[in-house]
């Protein structure tokens, strides 16, 4: 399939989801959720197609867009890696385990590998102290994370790609 219909396939997806929620500002994160879902990442034509939608201006769509660290307007890997920075992950070691995540990867945060499986990114803050230093990768939670289990989540989640 050649990716202009993939496109055309994805915008229709978020019409249709656009088509059942309010048509106003109320609806934008709502919107910007599901777009950023169906596409992996909030480029500028989806940004606008939003405001169009919405009746929002394009300024204040990419400015919710830039203020919440969970939008990006840059494509994503298949699996994102999230090491938490907060104070108690930081000081059980978080920016050890970034280290390891990066120097594995050969990427540093905010970057996605070549063959597009793997982003690392930082957060400032997971909500899930008790289980300090934390690690997401997609929506999947790993508590009481160690720098020697970097290795084992890559290759579990490489093994996913064969």
């Amino acid at each position: 399939m050649c990716s202009n219909k993939i496109k055309e396939d994805k915008f229709k997806k978020l019409e249709q989801f656009i088509d059942k929620i309010p048509n106003d500002q109320s609806s934008l994160i709502e919107a910007l959720h599901e777009a950023q879902h169906i596409f992996g990442y909030l480029p500028d034509d989806v940004q606008s197609y939003i405001a169009y939608r919405l009746n929002v201006p394009v300024t204040k769509v990419y400015g919710v867009v830039t203020f919440y660290s969970y939008f990006t307007t840059k494509p994503r890997g298949k699996y994102v890696i999230n090491i938490c920075m907060g104070t108690a992950c930081f000081v059980k070691g978080a920016n050890l385990i970034l280290e390891e995540f990066e120097k594995e990867l050969d990427i540093k945060a905010g970057e996605t590998t070549e063959d597009g499986n793997f982003t690392i990114e930082v957060l400032r803050c997971v909500g899930a102290c008790g289980l300090a230093p934390v690690v997401t990768v997609n929506d999947k939670v790993y508590g009481h994370f160690k720098k020697e289990d970097v290795k084992k989540v890559i290759e579990s989640y490489s093994e996913k790609e064969v």
